[in-house]
């Protein structure tokens, strides 16, 4: 029976230089819901009749997104290797909001908190439609599963 969804999700933790609490908690959080609830289908394993579950690894090589997709017993079935140019410029503006957001909650007003998470949220809206749009005809994903994963992506890219 078909099962196509992420079971276990790890970062290539030589890919990560740096963290800080807030992205560590980011990070955290973006697994947690990532597992609990996700649609993830590979199309060529799928068609392949590996039909999921999935474990999935990222890492960062040579400036691309490594995506190694594995089956229920670790068994490799696929590489992704996805480009990140057009995913640049969304990372750093994700940083950048982040980095006001985590200074708001610290000693802001409610509103400018709320102001600078509505941007926050856009931004990270708009990086997950790139995703999804780097994906296609390769994996199949919804819109929450392709933020959750943009948000694994911004953590590989942090160099302190």
């Amino acid at each position: 029976m078909a099962d196509p969804r992420i079971i276990d999700i790890t970062l290539d933790e030589a890919t990560i230089l740096w963290r800080n609490p807030d992205i560590e908690q980011e990070r955290r959080i973006a697994i947690f819901d990532l597992i609990e609830e996700n649609c993830f289908k590979p199309l060529r394993s799928f068609s392949a009749g590996h039909t999921g579950p999935y474990r999935l690894q990222l890492s960062v090589v040579d400036g691309r997104l490594s995506v190694v997709i594995a089956d229920e017993q670790d068994q490799t079935l696929e590489t992704l290797i996805l480009g990140l140019a057009r995913l640049r410029r969304p990372v750093r503006e994700y940083f950048a909001i982040c980095d006001s957001y985590y200074q708001a909650i610290r000693k802001a007003s409610a509103q400018e908190i709320e102001t600078i998470d509505m941007a926050r949220r856009g931004v990270h809206n708009q990086a997950a439609e790139l995703l999804l749009e780097r994906l296609d005809g390769k994996v199949e994903t919804d819109f929450a599963t392709a933020r959750r994963l943009f948000t694994l992506i911004c953590v590989l890219h942090i160099r302190g």
